[in-house]
């Protein structure tokens, strides 16, 4: 009992870094204080390994289904469908086991199997393949017309940021920090240039 109390102190303390260092202080007789103690570790025996492998897969699953539905700009508020295209057993069974979690952070409605529909984009997850009905959820032309201004204005962007750092004298005279941060931009915006390449992509086949 002691032990778990001792190592909910140490989780609990970045949260709550005074109430737990008073509670360390006046619960025992402490080599040092709570906040240099180590961060608890776990002996391999109790970890168990099927738990985390589900879990893997439900986070991938969530973290996947949110990125589609930012990159093809589908509102936070609605809730969309879900039609699982291909699984494995022990896919259908983590799902089943952890469906109501998916389906509230994952703002999904229905979730059914069968082959993708028309207008739909897939997401994956272990084992597993979905597709998301897109009908009803985006105005498919006004979000390809938006995504592709966005894309043109990074363009040329990222053109003027290149040309900027090709320029030698720009090189040589500009301060060290002025050129990195030149760097860090076309990086930035060539990083958000290939997430709207992907979400185009994505809506290339929906019409």
């Amino acid at each position: 009992m002691a032990w778990v109390l001792d190592q909910s102190m140490i989780l609990l303390h970045p949260f709550m870094p005074f109430i737990t260092e008073e509670l360390w202080s006046t619960t025992g007789t402490r080599a040092k204080l709570l906040v240099h103690t180590d961060w608890p570790t776990l002996p391999a025996t109790l970890i168990d390994q099927a738990a985390s492998q589900e879990m893997s897969f439900v986070t991938q699953l969530i973290d996947d289904i949110r990125s589609a539905r930012a990159q093809v700009h589908v509102p936070v508020g609605l809730k969309a469908d879900l039609v699982a295209t291909s699984l494995t057993d022990a896919a259908r069974a983590a799902f089943s086991r952890n469906e109501t979690l998916i389906k509230r952070l994952a703002r999904i409605d229905q979730v059914t199997e069968g082959p993708a529909p028309k207008g739909s984009i897939a997401v994956t997850a272990e084992g597993a393949a979905y597709a998301i009905p897109l009908q009803g959820l985006i105005d498919i032309a006004e979000e390809k017309s938006r995504l592709q201004k966005a894309l043109d204005k990074l363009a040329k962007e990222i053109s003027g940021l290149k040309g900027r750092l090709d320029n030698p004298n720009f090189a040589r005279s500009a301060p060290e920090d002025v050129v990195m941060e030149a760097q860090s931009n076309l990086e930035a915006r060539q990083e958000e240039a290939e997430k709207i390449r992907a979400a185009l992509a994505r809506l290339a086949d929906l019409g």
